[in-house]
């Protein structure tokens, strides 16, 4: 199942790419704009990273261990030893990081090497990715108590 928000973000990966090939011409042949090019795709691939991994594990997609295969996808099981795993460190990564998003935004923080603005939005990404872990980790709860 997927949400408008993942079917949204899945098409970043477009961009990301050519971002990433046009890094060699525009410093090697152009002599400008590669600083730029590196900043933006920085930035799509937080986005896009902080949602694949939450996708991807709604998806029954992601890499796992061996030994998890005895957990059925949406079990009981499975869904409170997501939550045994994921729920503690989304809920320390949200409460320890909030801090430092919140001044980042604030300041509008740049990138530190070329000085582009936007590099608030790659910390707005990690706590993004920490939040949909535990939106996702405690739905998966929810949904096992309702069937139960």
């Amino acid at each position: 199942m997927t949400t408008p928000l993942f079917r949204l973000v899945r098409w970043l990966v477009l961009p990301l790419t050519v971002l990433l090939f046009l890094q060699w011409p525009l410093r090697d042949a152009v002599q400008a704009g590669s600083r730029e090019a590196n900043d933006l795709a920085q930035i799509l691939f937080a986005l896009y990273a902080a949602c694949a991994i939450t996708a991807a594990s709604r998806a029954h997609q992601h890499l796992a261990a061996h030994g998890s295969q005895r957990f059925h996808p949406g079990s009981p099981a499975a869904a409170w030893a997501l939550a045994v795993c994921l729920v503690p460190w989304a809920g320390w990564l949200l409460w320890s990081a909030s801090p430092a998003v919140w001044q980042s935004v604030l300041a509008l923080e740049r990138f530190p090497d070329s000085n582009n603005p936007g590099y608030f939005l790659i910390k707005i990404a990690a706590w993004l990715m920490a939040a949909l872990v535990l939106i996702d980790a405690l739905a998966a709860l929810a949904t096992t108590r309702r069937a139960s």
